[in-house]
């Protein structure tokens, strides 16, 4: 444990890059506020556990504050158990023994509860009623299965089959040898690092992304490399394909981890020219990419979207496309895969020996079973969907005037531009108000994106206009003088 210590540390330069616009308007109250700050940063997963913080004199001469300051607030976050410190040794971020207020704890947390309106997680609810008929037809397919031992490195044989039916269905002629079976798309994502990159690589990453796949690049001991997304004379975000191209010829990454259709957390959609020049890319540099395609079918626009790998690389190794049940039908089913050629399958399977051997059967048939009503389904969930945006739209337009979100073609969410840079402090005063918000910074490195909130719009209307409300008593009390403000865990999907 002490050599764990030792060698997981944060120079004073690179924490206040992570720290971001920490200070509180007026400049008052600044040991409170930083103390805040770094709280936040370690229950939200950006500062991980057992990390050395930099000397209080250092830390002072980075942030431009005075010592008592920085001394005061590690004390603060001692007496609250964020920091545990050896005098002449240093300080360390920890967990706190339990929560650490009296709201309950976080979503995802072993003692259970959440807050009343949930605007961290990009998700929606399961359709029951098909969901019930699935799950029960799931269990007459069960029957077939009972006499074998029920492991299977690749997946049940009845749901690659159907997930490469909708593959081919959508113009990238799939065969089942193609699919590979994981225990939801963070599974895949996490599997395809642990055989394309070691510890010091470097992966290529939209700037800003998912954060479960930041973590994922992290814990791997390999080193993200960001890539601005561009904005776009409609107000939204773009891929700035020279860009990404000098990035790759630059930094010569193992593998870049995209998300082209409906970008968490931006909403961009790539084009089919700049996809076909992406997998040129890939082919003529030999950069495998890793393509998520968890919202491929959440177009609310109308629009058709092809697979990446459908532009040129349908048998190719240099293109994995990570797909999920999760953000379609439930996040519960726990079910995602990887679309690839079969010969990275076989290596992929192969290596996933060493972790666990194989997914869920009966959440496997259920999926399968799902993915036969397909059609009907993803259309269902689109006019939602649809209706949801627009009426969210709507209503920050009226509640917030100066956001300025964008108007994604699909997806689940905003991108929310606050006009000034209080992501943190708006989710941790929101938690206050039993909201619970993913800070723009979730989305980024070294503490970007602190004038961004990302905000889904899957909750049902009632339920949003109240969430809306508080959301607009939380940020009024960012104006107040000296207020405080906490905040709680979030785990983002």
């Amino acid at each position: 444990m002490e050599r764990v210590d030792i060698e997981r540390r944060i120079g004073a330069t690179s924490f206040a890059r992570l720290l971001g616009d920490w200070r509180p308007p007026g400049g008052r109250g600044l040991a409170e506020a930083l103390a805040d700050r770094i709280r936040l940063l370690v229950l939200d997963g950006r500062l991980p556990i057992q990390t050395r913080l930099p000397a209080e004199r250092e830390l002072a001469v980075a942030i431009s504050v005075s010592r008592t300051t920085v001394a005061t607030s590690y004390e603060a976050l001692r007496s609250t158990g964020v920091l545990r410190s050896r005098r002449g040794a240093g300080s360390w971020t920890q967990l706190p023994a339990g929560p650490p207020d009296d709201t309950g704890p976080a979503p995802f947390s072993p003692l259970g509860g959440s807050p009343l309106y949930d605007l961290a997680h990009a998700a929606l609810p399961a359709p029951r009623a098909a969901l019930r008929a699935a799950a029960a037809a799931a269990v007459q397919d069960l029957d077939a299965l009972l006499t074998g031992h029920g492991y299977d490195l690749s997946g049940q044989p009845a749901l690659r089959a159907a997930i490469a039916d909708r593959y081919t269905a959508s113009g990238l002629p799939t065969t089942p040898d193609q699919v590979l079976v994981t225990a939801g798309g963070v599974h895949g994502i996490h599997l395809a690092l642990m055989v394309l990159a070691g510890p010091g690589d470097r992966v290529l990453v939209e700037h800003p992304s998912y954060p479960n796949a930041l973590g994922a690049v992290t814990t791997r001991g390999a080193r993200p490399i960001p890539v601005p997304m561009a904005p776009d004379p409609g107000g939204g975000s773009r891929w700035d394909l020279d860009l990404l191209t000098s990035a790759v010829r630059d930094a010569a990454p193992r593998l870049a981890y995209l998300i082209p259709d409906f970008q968490n957390p931006t909403g961009a959609l790539l084009d089919g020219e700049d996809r076909a020049r992406l997998v040129e890319l890939a082919r003529r540099t030999g950069t495998t990419l890793l393509i998520d395609e968890t919202l491929i079918d959440l177009a609310l626009d109308g629009q058709t979207v092809v697979p990446v790998a459908a532009h040129g690389a349908a048998d190719s190794p240099l293109v994995l496309s990570i797909g999920s049940a999760s953000k379609t039908f439930w996040g519960g089913l726990r079910i995602g895969w990887i679309r690839t050629s079969a010969a990275m399958v076989r290596r992929l399977a192969a290596a996933r020996a060493g972790v666990d051997l194989g997914g869920p059967v009966l959440e496997q048939l259920t999926t399968a079973r799902l993915l036969a009503d397909h059609g009907s389904l993803v259309a269902s969930r689109r006019r939602d969907l649809l209706a949801a945006r627009d009426h969210l739209l709507g209503r920050l337009a009226r509640t917030f005037p100066g956001w300025r979100p964008s108007r994604p073609g699909g997806g689940l969410s905003l991108w929310v531009d606050l006009g000034r840079p209080e992501s943190s402090r708006l989710t941790g005063a929101a938690r206050r108000h039993d909201v619970l918000l993913a800070a723009g910074p979730r989305f980024g490195l070294d503490g970007a994106f602190e004038r961004y909130l990302r905000l889904p719009f899957t909750l049902g209307r009632d339920r949003m206009d109240d969430a809306v409300d508080r959301l607009a008593a939380a940020w009024a009390e960012l104006d107040r003088p000296g207020a405080a403000v906490e905040s709680e865990p979030v785990a983002v999907a």
